[in-house]
């Protein structure tokens, strides 16, 4: 399925990652793999976001947490959580060390802080702020802590594994190798949230979902697997577990979502707003899985659904004309256009999908006209903060006069448009909140994911 291309800072990182397959961490060859073969699914570019979480839309009081249920063995993850950078700083709660590609090696006590690894002369160098020591290796660098019970900390997040530093011309990209399992405990809590003791079911869900998408993403001809945002799952690192999360991932320990026999690639978001969508109502040009099905969320024998207790299950959004056609303009130019449409003085809904979401939106404006379709629309219509539009599903009305005296666009902004719509995300796969009402209802995490992934099973990973 064509995809449009990675944005620039992960297209550095996987250009410079891919010419390291030999040294130790970063090979590819290393990693363990179930038995079965996995459903492949490129990564999405930024303008098709897969997961959005709903951990900062409410918290509630954490319960206790049980002991964990088993423990299993586990497929490493190498995930991306810096790119780009011109320099990193490296702390540790204990002893460790950093090792060069060509065996070198520095060690380090917790009493040395504050190290600063940067690019000098195509070699990584690490230089102790407090002291001036400093030591120069060759990229890429392995950075591991020598205790097991000491965390690594880059630019203030500890990780548990090791960092792999490798070099990108004068700059730095920052990869965290860990077991899937510890893994899921950074990406858990901030994707679900800190939940209360009747939602357990929704965090297991979240646990087998989350476990699903990060097996199908092990990519043996890449040299990281997933990014530790929203591009893929959002990853926190050691500091982001929390009790209820870690005992969700313990008690579903190594166990995925199947489909014919294959492990299922596992989209999810915040909040469907009663009704979830297929693949090609929202990604362009994406058929998507026979699991990636229209789910109604609606609670049986009643009119709300399940995910109405969201805060963004009803939502308003209020622009003005120059507003519109400024975002518009920047996202049209992000993708290589050349020309502004001015102040917007209509917003027309051309189609809408099966699911209600509009499927197409056109744009007239003063100097230009454009029609959007599918998740680009939320790209496309951003606040001035920078924030997406919550979701497709909405309706538009407007008021003003978008036209001056003279014929010409109404360059006060006078013309406003207000978007009333339902949800937040996407909309396709698993609905968190949707699945936070339904454990409220005493539904079990089995059954949760296979109302939002029609005919699937749980298995455990071999």
């Amino acid at each position: 399925m064509p995809r449009s291309p990675l944005r620039p800072s992960a297209a550095i990182a996987l250009a410079v990652l891919a010419a390291s397959a030999a040294t130790a961490v970063a090979c590819r060859g290393t990693l363990s793999r179930a038995p079965e073969p996995v459903i492949h699914v490129e990564r999405l570019p930024v303008d098709t976001i897969r997961h959005d979480t709903v951990a900062g839309d409410t918290a509630f009081p954490m319960m206790p947490a049980p002991a964990p249920a088993r423990t299993v063995s586990s497929a490493p993850i190498r995930v991306l959580v810096a790119g780009a950078a011109s320099s990193a700083e490296i702390v540790a709660t204990g002893r460790w060390t950093a090792i060069g590609r060509d065996g070198s090696s520095l060690a380090a006590g917790a009493d040395d802080a504050h190290w600063v690894v940067s690019m000098r002369g195509g070699r990584v160098r690490l230089a102790n702020i407090d002291d001036g020591r400093a030591s120069s290796l060759e990229s890429p660098l392995t950075i591991r802590a020598l205790d097991a019970r000491s965390r690594v900390i880059a630019n203030g997040k500890a990780y548990r594994g090791e960092l792999l530093v490798v070099a990108s011309g004068d700059e730095l990209v920052v990869v965290n190798r860990l077991p899937i399992e510890e893994y899921l405990r950074g990406v858990v809590p901030l994707e679900i949230g800190e939940r209360q003791a009747g939602e357990r079911a929704a965090v297991e869900a979240q646990a087998i979902a989350a476990r699903s998408y990060a097996y199908t993403h092990l990519a043996p001809s890449r040299r990281f697997d997933v990014r530790a945002t929203v591009d893929d799952q959002v990853y926190g690192g050691a500091g982001a577990e929390r009790p209820v999360s870690d005992a969700a991932v313990a008690a579903t320990a190594g166990q995925v979502l199947r489909y014919a026999g294959r492990i299922a690639d596992t989209p999810y978001h915040s909040t469907c707003g009663g009704m979830t969508a297929e693949p090609g109502e929202v990604w362009t040009g994406e058929a998507g899985a026979p699991y990636l099905r229209r789910v109604d969320d609606h609670i049986p024998g009643s009119r709300r659904a399940y995910c109405d207790i969201s805060p963004r299950y009803d939502w308003v959004r209020e622009m003005s004309g120059d507003a519109i056609g400024a975002a518009v303009t920047r996202y049209l130019k992000s993708r290589g256009a050349t020309r502004a449409i001015g102040t917007a003085r209509a917003l027309r809904i051309e189609s809408r999908t099966p699911s209600g979401r509009v499927g197409s939106l056109a744009i007239e404006g003063s100097e230009g006209e454009t029609t959007l379709r599918g998740n680009a629309i939320r790209y496309a219509l951003r606040a001035a903060g920078g924030e997406l539009l919550n979701s497709t599903y909405f309706s538009i009305e407007s008021s003003g006069s978008s036209v001056g005296a003279g014929g010409g666009g109404e360059r006060g902004g006078r013309r406003r448009f207000t978007l009333r719509g339902h949800g937040y995300g996407h909309g396709i796969g698993m609905c968190q909140w949707g699945a936070i009402g339904r454990a409220r209802a005493g539904q079990d995490a089995v059954t949760i994911l296979q109302t939002y992934y029609p005919g699937t099973s749980v298995g455990i990973v071999q």
